[in-house]
């Protein structure tokens, strides 16, 4: 079946979104919705998309961007749609999609009662496939990053606990107003950050505390992570599981990566598009085991990482895909994988962390 995809809102994450949907070969972008006529729409309009007009019309026509329709037109032609809008933008959407019986998904900057349940396909795909929500949302960037790592760690060794300082950058490359300027921030001061709690609405049974700092850069998130395990382990075991898994990448220290501003170049000279990052970045050399405690870095895109998640909560909540089916279909139309872009032989992998099946 090919599930039309519609795109409320084409800024970062929503041009990202609608561009990982049209890679897709069972699905198909019905179109995207745009408050102003910027660059953003008409990049969207060279790309391709239907473009929706959520306010003036008039303006976008003005600036020779085509207008398809308004924002209930793109819904009633949507099998489901994901809403990319600004934090807080989403709920007041909710009604809208509502009124047109058509299930939606939310980004991680929506508080989490926004939706039936929240998703990461790592964590709890088959929670969602399995139930009856019809609003999802899909947890953000750094939840996303955590998730992908702990699940399969509880999964082999077990999860005592789990303790994460968050690094995190003040914006986004193109958010000149947001972060700080020259300064270190607590954000926020008290403990747990919201980033633990956010991971508990898709791994309700771990226990994990949250600490986090922002700074002022734009290219990635730094998590430092410790867990206790509940078994033993030893750090080349470790390094192994997380190299199993197909959207974690752990940097070889042959690559001598010293940072964020070296993945970014890293994604760049691989041909990644905008030079996004899909996978966590975790550091092979930082993987230490002490006793039953663990301890690595890793690097999130906030851009980006998200993105494969959107695409595979659509077809949970269509019921379209079991898990693996589905990340599978993802991984290979994206090129999202265990590859390692510093050896020449960039082969995306299959699966959620399993020699996957499916045949496609």
């Amino acid at each position: 079946m090919m599930l039309r995809v519609g795109v409320n809102g084409y800024g970062t994450i929503g041009k990202r979104v609608a561009d990982a949907l049209a890679a897709q070969p069972d699905m198909t972008v019905s179109g995207v919705a745009k408050t102003t006529p910027n660059f953003e729409a008409t990049a969207a309009h060279r790309r391709g998309y239907a473009v929706h007009a959520i306010d003036d019309a008039a303006a976008f026509a003005a600036a020779d961007v085509p207008v398809a329709g308004d924002l209930d037109d793109l819904v009633a032609a949507s099998d489901v749609v994901i809403d990319c809008t600004p934090a807080g933008i989403g709920a007041q959407n909710r009604e809208i999609y509502e009124a047109h019986d058509t299930p939606a998904l939310y980004q991680g900057g929506e508080d989490a009662d926004v939706a039936d349940a929240s998703f990461n396909a790592r964590a709890n795909y088959d929670e969602i496939a399995n139930g009856d929500a019809e609003h999802v949302r899909v947890v953000s960037c750094n939840t996303t990053g955590l998730s992908r790592v702990l699940t399969p760690l509880d999964e082999v060794y077990g999860v005592e606990k789990t303790r994460a300082t968050l690094v995190r950058r003040g914006g986004d490359p193109s958010q000149s107003d947001r972060g700080p300027i020259n300064d270190i921030l607590p954000d926020p001061v008290t403990v747990p950050s919201h980033h633990g709690p956010d991971v508990n609405t898709v791994l309700p049974d771990l226990a994990v505390d949250t600490m986090g700092v922002t700074v002022p850069a734009t290219l990635m998130h730094l998590h430092s992570v410790n867990v206790t395990l509940e078994s033993d382990a030893d750090a080349d075991a470790v390094r192994e599981t997380l190299a199993d898994e197909s959207r974690v990448f752990v940097v070889p220290e042959h690559a001598r990566v010293a940072g964020p501003g070296h993945l970014k170049e890293l994604a760049k000279d691989a041909g990644r598009p905008r030079g996004d990052l899909w996978e966590n970045c975790v550091w092979g050399a930082s993987i230490a085991v002490e006793g039953r405690d663990l301890y690595f870095f890793q690097a999130i895109h906030q851009e980006s990482d998200v993105v494969p998640e959107n695409v595979d909560a659509v077809r949970a909540i269509a019921g379209d895909a079991d898990a693996a089916e589905s990340v599978v279909r993802t991984n290979r139309a994206l090129g999202v994988g265990r590859f390692d872009p510093t050896d020449g032989d960039a082969t995306a992998a299959d699966g959620r962390g399993m020699a996957a099946s499916a045949d496609d």
